[in-house]
């Protein structure tokens, strides 16, 4: 069978049949799911990598439907929050806050011994979640053992603090108020754009840590989660550049729902009023929410 190249480095046997369940995931017809496997099928060489294929797959899908393309590119999409993570962080909180959680970013927790930087804390009636978000920017890097290990101990410090009139001091980037005195249930949850190892994934189920990836776990993981709610990052439409979605992260405007709230800000992104036309056409598209709930 053709192998092609994984993107970590890995070969694997190039599978028609997945990149239709793909295509037709993204809301691609079958007929043009099909039609579009083949023509990739095709092309691929031995040795291809699966960004070329996806590469390919993509450019094909968005001549039939633009929003179909832009779900299809989601997790590339994620991929140019940037190297900083900030975005991906209240992208994030977003998420959760579509969820009923208050989701505040960068904030500093005391701990029984020292004081910790907590990227997300959630909180929700009895139930408070604090979040390690991992970023990267290239798809085959995987969160590992090291980073969960820091994190539990970083919860058990948290959790073993003495109680006190407020558990959350802001960072002047957050913004953000106090945490009120409410923790009954704590827990800590790691959360990736990626994968995580084997290791990760043993220790977290033994710790009772939560891991979230962009495929783990096999259901109500990341890709679904951003799927059910349609929530989707502005780097996913197809009718801006690149240098404008940077623009607009800069701006701090992440999610397309959000983009009729800021024609200002397309505007400053360099978005003229025909094109601006056409972005918020294909930001509706994707922006249809389905009820469905988080699980820490």
């Amino acid at each position: 069978m053709l192998q092609i190249t994984k993107s970590d480095g890995g070969v694997e046997a190039f599978n028609p049949v997945k990149l239709i369940a793909s295509l037709r995931r993204a809301g691609a017809e079958e007929s043009v799911a099909h039609t579009i496997a083949g023509d990739v099928e095709r092309d691929t060489k031995e040795g291809t990598s699966t960004h070329d294929i996806y590469a390919h797959a993509f450019v094909l899908l968005r001549q039939h439907r633009a929003t179909a393309a832009a779900r299809y590119s989601l997790k590339r999409a994620v991929l140019e929050f940037g190297p900083s993570g900030f975005p991906f962080e209240n992208y994030l909180a977003e998420l959760f806050r579509a969820e009923g959680y208050e989701a505040l970013v960068d904030m500093h927790i005391p701990g029984r011994c020292v004081e910790h930087e907590v990227d997300i804390v959630l909180t929700k009636d009895e139930e408070r979640i604090y979040v390690e978000a991992k970023f990267h920017n290239t798809i085959g890097f995987k969160t590992d053992l090291q980073v969960a290990l820091y994190v539990q101990a970083r919860l058990e410090d948290i959790l073993e603090a003495p109680t006190r009139e407020g558990v959350g001091v802001p960072t002047k980037a957050s913004g953000a108020k106090r945490v009120p005195e409410s923790i009954l249930k704590g827990s800590g949850m790691i959360i990736t754009n990626t994968k995580f190892t084997s290791l990760a994934i043993q220790y977290g189920r033994c710790k009772g840590l939560g891991l979230m990836g962009w495929e783990y776990p096999g259901e109500d993981n990341l890709h679904d989660r951003i799927t059910t709610l349609a929530l989707y990052p502005i780097t996913a439409l197809t009718t801006l550049s690149r240098q404008q979605k940077q623009e607009l992260l800069g701006d701090r405007v992440v999610l397309c729902s959000a983009l009729t709230r800021h024609e200002d800000a397309l505007a400053r992104a360099g978005v003229g009023h025909a094109q601006m036309r056409n972005v918020l056409e294909e930001a509706a598209g994707l922006c249809t929410p389905q009820a469905k709930h988080f699980k820490s």
